[in-house]
């Protein structure tokens, strides 16, 4: 059995080592007393959260050495997960240096001409009339480019799409352990494990322009770094994932002035998603994070699912969605929030700051439970109401949490939001969540076992130096 070593710097600055088993083994790790609030969530490698119900999450656990591999590209990848013909059958693959999703069975990197020739997104764009209407008349290639830019998108599915089937554990060996231009697609999976992986968020070159889209028009990319589809019981722990090389920022300019938007979500988890857990990982620099649940109509996939816990992260330079949540029954506890108004690479801009960036989303019945989280938000405009955002929920409820480390009022931050969009909320009749109410009281507590770090100044040093890939050592098999 091999084993993992995760390395922090603890409280006293000095290091100390914990032993964790990569294929799911049990038992606490004994550590000094000092310790015991940094390493919280790491004292054992049985995943926490709503990721230990259901019978738990232990991925591959139990695999044989057949069903065990270390592969170092694609093809290597894609063979692994057939597990010689027993895709469900308990594996775990070893990943080493970076895998491209975008690679050929010849070895080439595939890119934006070879899914669509002859696509070009300034001519895509000029077919759209001053009204914003799209017409194949407009100029003589219109209809090509349509076409083009369909068929990119779905040869780029194809390609980038890396579906992990039930029972897997997927970790990767040292800290350049990865993905890039993969969308990694978890549809129909249950009890799967991912750690200590940096995921480069997938480029779109086809995403679509919608003039209709928000006051201004929208950007509609196609691909997540993690989908998650109708899946049950999955842990994403010691994960980085970012925009990476491709910053949103660098884009070509669309209709309303704003970069083209070129990616999806980073973890977006939606149809009857279920005991999920995400834990000691780095989310960074992106727009739209974290979707849980993807409709207000949902909820005959949706209700008494999604349940979620997302514990001990780092969020840094998020915009939005972390998470925005519809139906679920959602655990958010000792994350770090960090963001700044006139950051060069991923400014965060509140409305008190003129924008409409936010960390915690609530929507259509939500029940978002927060617990200790630490906001660290400056620049001009900045204050506390980037915490949260009140779409039509009706319920929410924060314990202890804190902004530029003094202690927030979240639960009087989203009940004003509450009544703000209930007083503007129109139709005959009203909606049935803009007459229902707001409370601070939830449906539900979690049902497992959780001890939040109590101070501020922990939760952030947790977040700066145990969090995303690269903090557990590997050793190969």
């Amino acid at each position: 059995m091999s084993s993992i070593s995760r390395k922090l710097s603890v409280l006293s600055g000095t290091v100390a080592a914990l032993a964790l088993a990569a294929t799911g083994a049990q038992g606490a790790v004994a550590q000094p007393a000092e310790q015991a609030e940094a390493n919280v969530f790491m004292t054992t490698d049985q995943a926490p959260g709503w990721a230990s119900q259901n019978g738990g999450t232990n991925g591959g656990a139990g695999a044989d050495a057949q069903s065990t591999y270390t592969v170092a590209n694609r093809q290597e990848l894609m063979a692994a997960l057939e597990n010689h013909g027993e895709r469900d059958k308990p594996k775990i693959i070893y990943v080493s240096g970076t895998i491209q999703g975008n690679q050929a069975a010849d070895g080439t990197l595939l890119g934006e001409q070879d899914y669509a020739p002859g696509y070009d997104v300034a001519k895509y764009l000029s077919c759209f009339g001053e009204d914003g209407t799209w017409s194949d008349q407009s100029h003589e290639y219109c209809g090509q480019q349509r076409r083009a830019r369909v068929t990119g998108s779905n040869a780029l599915k194809r390609q980038s799409e890396i579906s992990i089937p039930s029972n897997t554990t997927l970790v990767g060996l040292g800290e350049d352990a990865g993905f890039v231009q993969s969308n990694i697609m978890l549809h129909l999976a249950h009890n799967v494990v991912l750690r200590n992986l940096s995921l480069e968020a997938p480029v779109d070159y086809f995403s679509s322009w919608d003039p209709w889209d928000g006051e201004d028009g929208a950007w509609n990319a196609r691909f997540d770094a993690i989908s998650s589809v109708t899946s049950t019981n999955i842990w994403v722990d010691h994960v980085t994932l970012g925009d990476g090389r491709y910053l949103d920022r660098d884009a070509p300019t669309g209709p309303n002035g704003a970069p083209m938007n070129r990616h999806d979500g980073l973890f977006d988890m939606k149809d009857g998603t279920d005991f999920v857990t995400l834990s000691n990982s780095h989310l960074l620099n992106h727009d739209k994070t974290m979707l849980i649940g993807s409709g207000d109509d949902n909820a005959d996939t949706d209700a008494g699912r999604l349940r979620v816990s997302i514990i001990g992260n780092y969020f840094e330079g998020i915009q939005e969605r972390a998470p925005r949540v519809r139906y679920g029954q959602v655990h958010v506890a000792n994350n770090y929030f960090q963001g700044r108004v006139n950051d060069p690479d991923s400014p965060v801009t509140s409305t008190a700051a003129g924008g409409y960036h936010y960390f915690l989303g609530l929507g259509y019945q939500s029940q978002v439970f927060s617990e200790r989280n630490a906001f660290d938000y400056t620049g001009p405009g900045a204050d506390a109401s980037v915490a949260v955002y009140v779409w039509n929920a009706n319920n929410f409820h924060d314990e202890g949490s804190w902004f530029n480390q003094q202690p927030a009022d979240l639960d009087a931050i989203a009940a004003g939001q509450y009544e703000q969009r209930a007083a503007q909320a129109s139709g005959d009749p009203l909606p049935d969540w803009a007459t229902k109410g707001f409370s601070n009281q939830l449906d539900w507590t979690p049902p497992y076992g959780f001890t939040a770090m109590d101070t501020a100044s922990g939760v952030k040093h947790h977040a700066k130096t145990a969090t995303g890939a690269g903090v557990l050592e590997v050793a190969a098999p």
